[in-house]
Formats: C-alpha cells, sequence, structure tokens
C-alpha cells in the first residue's frame, strides 16, 4: 500500500490570515514624510554602483514589497 500524499497540503500563502491595516486618507506631516522617506528608499541600486563595485552588489538588500512586509504603522 503505497501511500501518497500532496506537497501542497500545508500552502501557507493561501491560509495566513491577513491583517487588514487602514491608512486614512487625512494624514499627519510626520506620516506622510515617513512614508516619503521610505517610497524614496524602495528603489533598485543605479547601474553605475554595480560597476563601480565590480557587480559586488548586484541588487538592493532592503527592497520592500507593499503587499509582503508592512512598515508596521
Amino acid at each position: 500500500a503505497s501511500c501518497v500524499t500532496s506537497f501542497f497540503l500545508f500552502d501557507h500563502r493561501h491560509s495566513r490570515e491577513r491583517t487588514v491595516e487602514k491608512m486614512s486618507s487625512h494624514k499627519t506631516f510626520r506620516i506622510k514624510r515617513f512614508l516619503a522617506k521610505k517610497q524614496k528608499q524602495n528603489r533598485p541600486i543605479p547601474q553605475w554602483i554595480r560597476m563601480k563595485t565590480g557587480n559586488k552588489i548586484r541588487y538592493n538588500s532592503k527592497r520592500r514589497h507593499w503587499r509582503r512586509t508592512k512598515l508596521g504603522l
């Protein structure tokens, strides 16, 4: 008797409960400035840095995806 189990029995992508974080439409200046800084930080590295470092630094390791990693506001 062979036991065949599915590899995707416990798929974490669909079973995780997401907390819905609301953002108010009227933001304070401090919150808006914080979000603007995070938006500016969230970009790929320039190509000249890859050339300068001899391709040692290939990507920005601190990139953030809006759905995967939240800012914690």
